[in-house]
């Protein structure tokens, strides 16, 4: 794939960017610890993670014959955020963004995070005047971003072919086709390296190895 041809570059964020898988593996742990559920660690947690996040809930023991699955997907999104400065951008990122602006490259962010928690995590990291849009989602429970990407590449206004997706996961490869760009994934977050191998998209190892096509 050449790089080169690309104009915008639209980021995930939670995994992609920002370094909080260990993160939700151990608000995770708490809650399934509280229910006297099998914890998991960091390597099982990116081999079954998935989107929509409800079965990811329903493969680690969750019963929502007894509790509804807003209301544990409200509890972990409130351990979560109670705790959520402790994640940090992936060392790579604070270079990596000002290359990309550097090389006439724009960027913006579509998530799965909650949009206005979306913005302000990227004000209080001060990478925020990066992007041109960031698109999240109106709610805590991450359905999915597809109705979102549509959104985002409507206000854009750059033709297709000179957007690239950078995302962790088969959802965002997934997205990506829906919506009608290309895509590459980086096995440095949310779902393992074989996991979106599967996808077919083109997978680099590293963001700095990403970044070195550019």
């Amino acid at each position: 794939m050449d790089l080169t041809r690309y104009s915008h570059i639209i980021w995930d964020w939670n995994g992609t960017l920002l370094d909080d898988a260990w993160l939700c593996v151990d608000v995770m742990n708490g809650m399934l610890e509280k229910r006297d559920l099998s914890p998991i660690t960091l390597e099982i947690y990116r081999d079954i993670f998935d989107f929509p996040v409800k079965d990811y809930y329903l493969t680690l023991g969750y019963d929502f014959d007894k509790e509804p699955f807003k209301e544990v997907g409200m509890e972990f999104m409130v351990l979560y955020n109670q705790r959520q400065k402790e994640a940090n951008l992936h060392p790579e990122v604070k270079h990596l963004l000002p290359y990309c602006q550097l090389k006439g490259l724009s960027q913006s962010i579509l998530s799965a995070r909650e949009q206005n928690e979306l913005l302000q995590e990227t004000v209080d990291l001060e990478v925020n005047p990066y992007f041109k849009l960031v698109y999240g989602l109106d709610d805590h429970y991450a359905h999915g971003k597809t109705d979102v990407g549509f959104r985002l590449i409507r206000d854009l206004t750059t033709p297709r072919r000179e957007l690239l997706f950078v995302g962790d996961t088969l959802h965002d490869a997934e997205v990506a086709k829906e919506i009608g760009i290309d895509c590459i994934l980086i096995p440095s977050g949310h779902q393992s390296e074989w996991r979106i191998r599967s996808s077919g998209m083109l997978v680099f190892e590293s963001l700095t190895e990403f970044t070195s096509q550019l």
